[in-house]
């Protein structure tokens, strides 16, 4: 079966497709299974001895040392839990540095002397495990001979039971480090970065009166996009079988141009699916909260509540995995891709990020009148002042070969960073900047003129979607992080700028105070130095504009446009002083990561290359030769019939094909090039060679597509993937 009989029986597979009946206990709330598969707090509360739960929870709620005598009444309680959920095994689950979620799952079940078997699990093995690190990237930490790593409980983080048709598993979060202590993973400089940054937070607060404040942690709420197509034309298709975006196809008659996807009803399929994974999500402790159609076609969004930094990042993994599972479930694919389809939205995880306590609440909520709230202003400056000073390193934070096809504006943030603050702020700051702040624009209301409606509120601010790092109320949101990566590397780069530039502040402000200055003016002489010398990274205009990219150049900020302008940024050695300083990173690891990450860009576009490749020269090529055959044959036929013919039909298929052979041989040579010795090298040529190469091979197949009779064309086209579901 080939051409338009295979996507004829795909789109009668996906009409005839019934989702899978959910054994629902209608009696049940949402409320009611929110953390049912969860070793949470109140579940601990209930199974473990008095003591030992006030010592974990001092670890979890207030950052006191681990104390491991407490480990094995932790595990026992935490087996027996498991093993009334139908957990069978159990499993440490870390991250690595492939940007994905690994685990090596043990049983529960140790043989005896007698040959029966008992159910164990002690302390040491829930503090401590031993998966073999040589194959997981490590930039040069550890040699390939060289296996032993180690996992480490992390406390803070929730083990939960996560539930498979064959069997349960325990799932313990955990760090990954080599035998040298030094970072395999994203959660241990996560935590590190977390804990120095909440150091410094305390300071200021205690400079602001707050006596023994809880500990300062950072806060994130990531909104995660994602495109929905039907698995089975997500299987007839190589490229997003192998690589999760297309490498070929034409633009359809009907893209997004009539901005009718977005926040429109949600397909009942695609509703389905939703609650489906929301009723997964709630089990496992993960607060989904809003869920929508996106700007394209096929594309949707969900967002959480925010959580702490560290936790946040280990529901978006696991947000992730359900969500390909539960997609399978209804006979879809889930596609988490930058841009999986050309010419149409791609896909981001903005990183709603602000940090606080449960005292204070946020630390980033202005109020009504933000030129009165002085500790806000100190914490906004801070942010304002590290953005600024380490741009570089934001940028760097979320460089990807595939995050670099929709950054740099249009439909994502461009690669230059900058913050907006709305209206209301920007206007405050400017008071300061001239010697102190008198007033704040306050809300105003909202007549729609109809009497039935009632008058709205407005906040004293607009939105910027063109900007990377917006102030949104009460946080900044990051929008470059792209939809297929861990919010750890951002989340890291945040906590360490922030902890650097609030040790600053907080220095500034006790050698002040030392000095004589009243706090008042110490706050006033610092909040004016700041914005004098870090304002330019405010910018609340078009950040799609080309006038932006001229101006932003005059303030000398960075325009950092791929992935390869930007990895340098981790390896500066003001970058290393800063990373080291603090405790987040060493010279080593911070070198590791700029390896791994060249790395992982140049096998990430050569595994698209050679994909190229090979669907031209066996789908494409042979596809656009029957078609040709089949009009010369016509041609002939009617030529010697007598019929006047038209060769010019011909052309339209015999040109692009004849262009499709010359690219598909340059890749081919591009493809046998030996770039050199380096990563760089490596990373380079995919660049400025394989890149190019492939954008030539597709550029002469997407004409062929649009020529090509439809019964002859193999692969599954846009118009199908994006909106048959």
């Amino acid at each position: 079966m080939t051409g338009n009989r295979v996507r004829i029986e795909a789109i009668r597979a996906v009409e005839a497709h019934v989702p899978p009946a959910l054994s629902i206990d209608e009696s049940e709330t949402p409320g009611e299974i929110f953390g049912d598969n969860v070793f949470n707090i109140a579940v601990m509360q209930k199974r473990l001895p008095k003591s030992v739960f006030k010592s974990v929870v001092a670890t979890i709620e207030r950052g006191a040392p681990l104390d491991p005598l407490v480990a094995d009444a932790v595990a026992a309680a935490m087996k027996d839990w498991a093993l009334e959920k139908g957990a069978t095994h159990y499993a440490h689950v870390f991250y690595p540095l492939t940007g994905l979620t690994a685990e090596k799952h043990d049983s529960f079940l140790e043989p005896q002397g007698d040959g029966s078997a008992l159910a164990e699990f002690a302390g040491k093995t829930l503090i401590q495990g031993e998966p073999d690190a040589s194959s997981f990237p490590n930039g040069g930490l550890r040699n390939t001979f060289e296996a032993r790593g180690y996992t480490g409980w992390d406390v803070t983080s929730p083990a939960y039971v996560l539930e498979n048709p064959n069997g349960n598993t325990l799932c313990i979060p955990t760090v990954f480090v080599s035998m040298t202590g030094e970072a395999l993973d994203h959660k241990t400089p996560l935590l590190r970065s977390q804990q120095v940054m909440g150091k410094h937070a305390r300071r200021i607060l205690e400079l602001f009166g707050h006596e023994n404040p809880a500990p300062v942690v950072s806060f994130c709420g990531p909104e995660q996009e994602y495109f929905l197509v039907d698995r089975h034309f997500f299987l007839a298709r190589p490229d997003l079988l192998n690589a999760g975006r297309t490498l070929f196809g034409a633009k359809p008659p009907k893209g997004q141009e009539f901005d009718d996807h977005y926040f429109g009803a949600i397909p009942e399929r695609v509703l389905g699916f939703m609650i489906d994974t929301e009723r997964e999500l709630f089990k496992l402790g993960i607060p989904a909260k809003t869920r929508h159609n996106e700007v394209a076609p096929g594309q949707f969004e969900v967002a959480p509540m925010f959580e702490r930094g560290n936790v946040a990042a280990d529901h978006q993994q696991l947000l992730m995995t359900t969500f390909k599972t539960v997609a399978k479930r209804h006979g879809m694919e889930c596609l988490f891709h930058e841009k999986p389809f050309n010419g149409v939205n791609g896909s981001g995880k903005h990183v709603n990020f602000s940090i606080g306590n449960g005292e204070l609440g946020s630390l980033l909520v202005p109020g009504d009148t933000p030129h009165d709230n002085a500790q806000f202003l100190v914490f906004c400056a801070a942010v304002i002042r590290a953005v600024h000073m380490h741009a570089g390193l934001l940028r760097a934070s979320v460089a990807s070969a595939t995050n670099d096809h929709r950054l740099g504006a249009n439909e994502a943030p461009p690669a230059i960073i900058s913050i907006f603050l709305g209206d209301q702020l920007a206007d405050v700051f400017e008071q300061i900047a001239k010697g102190a702040a008198t007033s704040s624009k306050g809300k105003g209301t909202l007549i729609i003129g109809a009497d039935t409606l009632p008058v709205l509120p407005t906040d004293p601010g607009d939105r910027n979607r063109t900007s990377p790092f917006a102030f949104t109320g009460n946080r900044f949101e990051f929008r470059a992080p792209g939809s297929m990566q861990t919010v750890s590397v951002p989340m890291v780069t945040l906590n360490t700028i922030m902890a650097e530039s609030l040790d600053y502040i907080a220095t500034e402000l006790e050698t002040a105070v030392a000095g004589g200055t009243s706090f008042d003016t110490a706050v006033q002489n610092l909040l004016t130095a700041i914005i004098t010398d870090h304002g330019t990274i405010v910018f609340n205009g078009d950040g799609y504009s080309d006038m932006w990219q001229q101006e932003a150049a005059t303030r000398g900020l960075p325009n950092l446009r791929t992935t390869l302008d930007a990895l340098p940024e981790l390896i500066t050695d003001s970058s290393i002083a800063l990373f080291e300083k603090y405790g987040v990173f060493n010279g080593r690891e911070m070198h590791s990561r700029y390896e791994v990450g060249l790395e992982q860009y140049a096998l990430t576009i050569g595994v698209e290359a050679r994909l190229t490749l090979e669907i031209g020269s066996t789908i494409v090529e042979p596809a656009a030769m029957r078609y040709q055959t089949e009009v010369a044959q016509n041609v002939v036929a009617l030529t010697s019939a007598g019929f006047p013919t038209d060769t010019d039909v011909l052309k339209q298929v015999s040109a692009p094909l004849t262009d499709l052979r010359a690219a598909l041989a340059a890749l081919t040579e591009a493809l046998a090039q030996h770039p050199g010795e380096s990563a760089y090298d490596e990373a380079k040529h995919a660049r400025d060679s394989l890149l190019p190469a492939m954008a030539a091979v597709r550029a002469a197949a997407d004409t062929l597509e649009s020529v090509v009779a439809d019964d002859l064309w193999p692969l599954p086209t846009y118009q199908e993937l994006l909106y048959v579901l």
